[in-house]
């Protein structure tokens, strides 16, 4: 019952409740989902820590960026729950226009870029130190 309890808490707040409907479209970059609720990064973080740390989502590490979908360990209540959300809520105006953002954003596939962070070439050197081993280089012959 405490399990049960703690998953309509998490559903009680319409960010998370927000993002437990695009996840029932499938697995989603944490970017991907700030643009789509148009929230800033610690905000929608920490409604994500909460979905996950009730056991509603997962998330894992691709490249960069974190990806986030429902968790596969959940019961027949909760998974009932999720169903009635998807079939009746979905089709509420809100959501339908949040399921649209996610179809222009998957289309764009902005998260399946580089897997290096902007600006640290592969093998961990930078600029400035290219250019200082350039210089040792030099001062050595």
């Amino acid at each position: 019952m405490d399990k049960l309890a703690q998953y309509f808490r998490a559903l009680s707040e319409e960010v998370r409740l927000r993002i437990i409907m695009l996840l029932t479209h499938g697995e989603l970059c944490v970017c991907d989902i700030m643009e789509i609720l148009d929230e800033p990064q610690s905000k929608v973080s920490r409604h994500l820590s909460y979905l996950k740390n009730s056991g509603l989502i997962t998330s894992k590490r691709v490249g960069v960026w974190m990806h986030y979908a429902l968790s596969g360990q959940r019961d027949e209540t909760l998974d009932a729950q999720i169903d009635f959300m998807r079939e009746r809520i979905s089709q509420l105006p809100g959501f339908i226009d949040d399921v649209a953002k996610m179809e222009v954003l998957k289309e764009q596939k902005r998260c399946e870029g580089p897997k290096t962070r902007p600006g640290r070439p592969k093998g961990g050197t930078s600029p400035a130190n290219e250019s200082s081993d350039e210089t040792t280089r030099t001062l050595r012959k």
